[in-house]
């Protein structure tokens, strides 16, 4: 067996059904009394939810989280948490909203306690990634991870059929880049391809009934495997060109990742044959790339950049920074290649390898 290195996580989790009545006890666990809770405008009902339910210990709410976590909305957030002396915060929605708890636990040390309502994993995570004048960084720092999750398959329940598709893929695009990842190891392997053999599963069968508890609960799981891998160890090329596209152009944050995906994974096909071909297994496709083609077109998730508005004159721009700054990868990409790759990402055309 090859030599590696195993990194666990410290962060409590809460899962099951009705488990948003935990919430108190939780921050009691953590000696918080005074929580700021965080949404986005879309997530209001479920911070009033869990604001209700906190009574006393609620120090107030704020809805303004963003996709790919903008600086200046950070800054908003933390002047109203000093302004209440909120001494933590509960973060309840998708990754905005558990990004922007992350970004203020970067510059506060105040614990988060991540309440997911999709898929995106990153309440799992060490990593925040921020955007600050068009242009998304990350750091990886296990100071800014939540310390507590509580996940609550019946907050799942009302998710909308597209966000539930792009919302599995965002999160099984993590388990799937673990798979390949430069410090990947065996533990880790082994939850990635059961998350991805959750949401394989699981997907489908919410496209056809958004109500089906079993298929929540099994895609809740898949999105908490994920997410464990992704803060286990680190990211490569998929995740550096979702940032890059979602942070320079504005782009939905889950709805790249489900047009990325496969094309990245056909371009590293042929440097990590073994790792695709056990994907393409546990999706029961003749090629991997093919298999998640047809995950997204099951759930009816975007096909396409063009689809989600990246213009075509940006994608040189793209290659440029995907390429400047990249991640470890295990098939190096040159710019002409990063720029095959997003114009076939940009028009839905075959095979990026």
């Amino acid at each position: 067996m090859t030599d590696f290195v195993y990194r666990s996580s410290a962060v409590r989790v809460v899962f099951g059904s009705g488990t948003i009545d935990r919430v108190a006890e939780e921050l009691e666990l953590l000696g918080c009394g005074r929580a700021l809770v965080l949404a986005t405008p879309g997530q209001v009902d479920h911070a009033d939810a869990v604001r209700d339910r906190l009574g006393g210990r609620a120090a107030g709410v704020f809805t303004g989280a963003r996709m790919h976590t903008p600086v200046e909305t950070t800054e908003e957030a933390l002047t109203l948490a000093r302004a209440l002396e909120a001494d933590c915060t509960v973060a309840v929605g998708g990754g905005s909203t558990i990004g922007l708890g992350k970004a203020l636990t970067h510059r506060t040390g105040l614990p988060q306690v991540a309440v997911p309502t999709t898929y995106a994993g990153s309440e799992v995570t060490p990593v925040l990634g921020e955007t600050r004048d068009g242009r998304k960084t990350t750091l990886r720092d296990p100071a800014v991870a939540p310390r507590t999750v509580v996940y609550d398959v019946d907050l799942t329940m009302s998710l909308p059929a597209g966000l539930t598709g792009t919302s599995g893929l965002n999160a099984m695009a993590h388990a799937v880049e673990a798979l390949w990842a430069r410090d990947r190891n065996p533990v880790t392997s082994l939850l990635a391809l059961e998350a991805v053999g959750a949401f394989a599963t699981a997907l489908p069968r919410l496209a056809d009934d958004p109500l089906d508890r079993d298929a929540r609960s099994a895609a809740l799981y898949g999105a908490w495997l994920s997410g464990t891998c992704l803060g286990t160890v680190g990211m490569a090329l998929h995740h550096k060109l979702c940032h890059v596209l979602g942070g320079t152009f504005d782009l939905p944050h889950s709805e790249v990742h489900a047009v990325v995906l496969p094309h990245v994974v056909d371009f590293n096909a042929p440097a990590v044959p073994a790792i695709v071909e056990s994907i393409a297994r546990v999706l029961k496709a003749p090629r991997a790339g093919d298999g998640i083609r047809e995950l997204r077109d099951r759930v009816g998730a975007p096909r396409s950049l063009r689809e989600l508005g990246m213009p075509r004159s940006g994608i040189a721009r793209a290659a440029e920074l995907v390429t400047a700054d990249g991640y470890p990868n295990v098939r190096p990409i040159d710019r002409a290649e990063a720029e095959d790759l997003l114009i076939a990402a940009w028009s839905n055309c075959g095979d990026a390898g």
